[in-house]
């Protein structure tokens, strides 16, 4: 993990900083509402919270802004309205690019390249529907139809568009954010822990993995695991009183983080009784939290305790708010320069406020990707350039989450090893993330295993290839790491657009809840006395060798196999492939290098040999990104489960159950809800050995694909 690098022009804060005002070290908890500032002089001690204020954006009385000089990239937004649109001539969608005027393309414009007439086709229709139909101004003018005509839906929806905001409405939180990163460093903080899960979790790591921390600012780590060994590799190492611990959940209610709060809570009552002399009197002074107001900030364990609670717009929903405090307050932490981050994504909404669809760069890439849905190429798979690709995690759980509802959707591909035109099917589209200046992604033929040959060529050139062999091929490129700002934005509107083409509500989630709730039963019944959490009662061992075991759904229980070997269930499960499915990796282990490398290598040997997509995702992080479409999106996901031991579980304090029982839990309550949808599952248990377990495993596919 990169806690740390050398501060660079590009990212750092460059001005020089005032010393934090006297007992900045010591204060009591304060409340940060969207909406409010104080100068930055006054920031080390100025309540922030005013009377009677509820946390949202627009119920509050803004006071006049303060601002420092300031740096910034793109800035200017060019002069988009309504008038321009009836003397302005449609554009043809087959161009190679959107935003073609040079004056607004830099860092904006989208390169398609549809691989064939009728996708073509398909796309400039959707053009001229938009186009004839306003859906850039719609958008931007919140217009609630533009996704559905039922009233209740409308009106949900309505209390989601915040994040359209976002960019110029926390730039005016600029100088409290970095007086707040200012005054936690001058307290003597080292680390940072951001424990949250999906949307509240995904873009700090983006943002630190793309960035590293300036020298001076505080390592950041993300702790979105259940699994003991992943928590304690995440927080054992770290001196709890010198690690601000920030709780990350919209809803205040979320599980995971609880869990990790009442471990650190903790962690720091022993520290704080080993060490009689120390500045802090109780553990809430080394944590922060990030909600909603109202009924969220209530429901975090301690709140009026803690360090800081930052109260987020409450018309914001968790994937869509990478540009918010959830975001934001890590990236003060780590020193990023805030300034250019949000200028590059206040640059791009103005981008995406023109109102012709095919020259709009949000607009138009989600045009692109819901058409190539409809046509059946819905696996949108994501090559990204290396210092950028930790990117992809947070598009995946965007898309993924925000399309893959009532049958449909569009099923993100990251990190998928990148392979020859003949190892695809006609499902994919590709989408090439570039960075001036990279080397792009190294090629990766010695990392696909045994039996699997990979391509000597570069991703480049493997791109030219399929986009000749007929493949969708979308690329973006990015002039600076900075424009992630303004990417963020792109693809929250290219996805809100997507949800236009496709029918559905993209700012819902009716699906998330099922598996949660079979977790809950679970472990109601094991704090009961009744069956524990990971009991697999009904759920017998269909084969076992070489230290795995594999246990089935109930098509695979209510029949049996050739032999009943482990490479026979495997085969038998291999054989409920669909021809369009997606080969889902769910790893309910903690995540290291070498359980990274080993599902590349089953991930390629795979689509290798079966020519389908694969995604993969550590539990219980994915539930809470590509969970929604597994269950709500097209039923045509095909799903292979890890487990294993626990030789050193982890109790959480003042809980009926501990970490592995919870993990356990999870990993069962979602393999029930897939099994309920009727889509095919299978568990391999590692046992006590994951990385043993994950060779035997790979050894067993390559055998029973033969």
């Amino acid at each position: 993990m990169r806690d740390r690098v050398p501060g660079c022009p590009v990212h750092r804060r460059d001005a020089p900083r005032a010393p934090p005002a006297e007992g900045a070290g010591d204060r009591g908890p304060r409340r940060v509402a969207a909406g409010t500032l104080a100068p930055p002089a006054a920031l080390a001690f100025m309540p922030m919270l005013r009377p009677g204020h509820s946390g949202c954006r627009v119920s509050c009385t803004r006071p006049p802004t303060i601002r420092p000089a300031r740096r910034t990239l793109r800035r200017e937004s060019p002069t988009m309205g309504r008038s321009d649109r009836s003397t302005r001539p449609p554009r043809p969608a087959d161009e190679a690019s959107s935003m073609s005027d040079p004056a607004t393309a830099a860092g904006a414009a989208v390169k398609f390249s549809f691989g064939s007439d009728e996708a073509s086709a398909a796309f400039e229709s959707a053009v001229g529907r938009a186009r004839d139909e306003l859906w850039a101004e719609r958008l931007m003018d919140r217009d609630t139809s533009l996704w559905s005509s039922d009233p209740r839906v409308q009106a949900a929806i309505a209390e989601r568009l915040g994040w359209l905001d976002a960019p110029e409405h926390f730039t005016t939180q600029i100088p409290a954010l970095e007086g707040f990163g200012d005054g936690i460093r001058a307290a003597g903080f080292s680390n940072a822990i951001v424990a949250g899960m999906g949307g509240s979790s995904l873009a700090p790591e983006v943002l630190h993995r793309t960035f590293g921390t300036v020298d001076g600012y505080l390592g950041l780590r993300i702790l979105d695991s259940t699994d003991p060994e992943a928590v304690a590799a995440t927080v054992d190492d770290l001196d709890p009183l010198a690690t601000l611990f920030t709780v990350a959940s919209k809803s205040g209610t979320t599980t995971e983080p609880r869990a990790f709060q009442a471990d650190a809570w903790e962690r720091v009552e022993k520290a704080l009784r080993a060490r009689h002399a120390h500045i802090w009197e109780q553990p809430g002074e080394v944590m922060v939290a990030i909600t909603d107001p109202g009924k969220s900030v209530e429901a975090i364990p301690h709140h009026d305790d803690l360090r800081e609670v930052f109260l987020n717009p409450p018309d914001i929903g968790g994937r869509y708010s990478a540009l918010t405090y959830v975001g934001l307050v890590p990236a003060s932490l780590i020193g990023l320069d805030l300034d250019s981050l949000l200028a590059s994504a206040h640059a791009m909404l103005g981008h995406c406020r023109e109102p012709e669809p095919a020259d709009n760069p949000g607009v138009s890439l989600g045009l692109a990707m819901g058409t190539l849905a409809r046509l059946g190429r819905d696996k949108l798979t994501f090559i990204a350039d290396p210092e950028i690709d930790s990117f992809g995690s947070w598009v995946e759980q965007l898309i993924a989450e925000s399309t893959g509802k009532h049958g449909v959707g569009i099923v993100p591909i990251d990190r998928e090893p990148l392979g020859p035109p003949e190892a695809y099917g006609s499902d994919r589209a590709f989408v090439r993330l570039t960075l001036e200046g990279s080397d792009g992604p190294a090629p990766q033929s010695s990392s696909l295993g045994k039996g699997v040959p990979g391509p000597a060529e570069g991703a480049d050139a493997l791109l030219e290839r399929l986009e000749v062999a007929g493949h969708p091929v979308i690329r973006i490129h990015l002039t600076d790491p900075i424009d992630l700002g303004g990417e963020f934005l792109r693809w929250e509107v290219a996805t809100a657009t997507a949800g236009a083409v496709l029918g559905i509500d993209p700012f819902d989630q009716p699906n998330v809840e099922e598996a949660k709730e079979n977790t809950r039963r679970l472990l109601a019944a094991r704090s009961s006395g009744g069956r524990q959490a990971n009991d697999e009662a009904g759920m017998p061992t269909l084969a076992s060798g070489s230290g795995i075991s594999l246990i089935g759904d109930a098509p695979l229980r209510l029949s049996s196999g050739a032999d009943g070997s482990v490479v026979d269930e495997l085969r038998r499960h291999l054989a409920r492939i669909k021809p369009n499915a997606y080969l889902a990796i769910q790893a309910f282990i903690a995540p290291t290098p070498a359980r990274d490398e080993a599902i590349v290598r089953i991930r390629g040997l795979l689509r290798h040999k079966t020519r389908r997509a694969t995604t993969a995702g550590y539990g219980p992080r994915f539930l809470h990104s590509t969970g929604q479409l597994h269950k709500g999106g097209p039923p045509i996901g095909w799903f292979l489960q890890f487990t294993a031991d626990h030789p050193q579980d982890r109790p959480i304090p003042g809980w009926p159950y501990t970490f592995g029982q919870l993990i356990d839990a999870q990993a069962t309550g979602d393999f029930q809800t897939l099994e309920g949808h009727d889509l095919p599952v299978l568990r391999v248990h590692l046992g006590r050995d994951p990385e043993a377990g994950l060779l035997a495993l790979e050894a067993a596919l390559a055998e029973a694909l033969g």
